[in-house]
């Protein structure tokens, strides 16, 4: 009986602590009323004991417009922003990962999925003008991505093999997409950082090497640089693998 209360007693305020943890969520009519949060929260909560409570607007994780785009579906890119709540970035991490992608396919109400994570952008941005300045963009164009990539002849003898170049990238069908999302493409998430897009890393998973942060207005500069970048001459346009 002792040490039944024992192992009771360390057991119990782990447990305790972990359901003491809560954050607020918010998301469209459309979005609640399909079912889907019924579907995605719970599965979240006994996976990592964080109870999130629904609110009509202006929750700690907001489900809309605005910030990062996480998923698909009933017509519209969804995309998460959150604060500094208890348990929020934990639950931006699952919903990026593959159990949290495959959560997301898996409501299927009457057999049909609704949502996937699977996410194709290229024709909400691919007539945008870029508006940034280009002789910025190629400055941090080599800075911030110049270590892996070979971005011109400046730093044609740094880029990492397994890395296309500017040029390559260039000659891909939606080059656009591929270079403004590029912090959602592998393996930039675990060491980029968008201002005011992209959730802070995880306290206890710092990225391996030294992160990559860039501003919105930064990001747009490169892209401006980069549409002035004549695509490499492979024979054909490359397809979007």
């Amino acid at each position: 009986m002792k040490f039944a209360a024992l192992l009771l007693f360390l057991i119990l305020p782990g447990h305790v602590l972990a359901q003491d943890r809560e954050f607020t969520l918010s998301a469209p009519d459309e979005i609640v009323q399909s079912g889907f949060l019924q579907h995605l929260l719970p599965r979240f909560s006994l996976k990592h004991g964080v109870r999130i409570k629904q609110v009509a607007d202006g929750g700690d994780v907001a489900i809309g417009a605005e910030g990062l785009p996480v998923f698909v579906g009933l017509g519209t890119v969804w995309h998460v922003t959150q604060n500094d709540a208890d348990g929020s970035s934990l639950f931006i991490d699952w919903l990026l990962s593959g159990i949290g992608k495959r959560t997301i396919a898996g409501f299927q109400p009457d057999g049909v999925p609704l949502f996937t994570a699977k996410i194709v952008v290229e024709v909400a941005i691919a007539d945008i003008a870029f508006d940034g300045d280009p002789v910025q963009g190629q400055a941090l164009a080599l800075a911030r991505c110049g270590r892996c990539h070979v971005v011109n002849e400046t730093n044609r003898m740094n880029g990492m093999g397994q890395a296309p170049s500017f040029a390559v990238m260039r000659g891909i069908t939606d080059w656009r997409n591929r270079f403004a999302t590029f912090y959602v493409l592998n393996p930039h998430p675990s060491f980029t950082q968008v201002a005011g897009i992209t959730p802070p890393f995880p306290a206890n998973l710092p990225p391996a090497i030294v992160p990559i942060e860039v501003t919105q207005d930064e990001l747009e500069a490169i892209l401006a640089y980069v549409a002035t970048i004549a695509p490499a001459d492979l024979g054909a346009p490359l397809q979007n693998q």
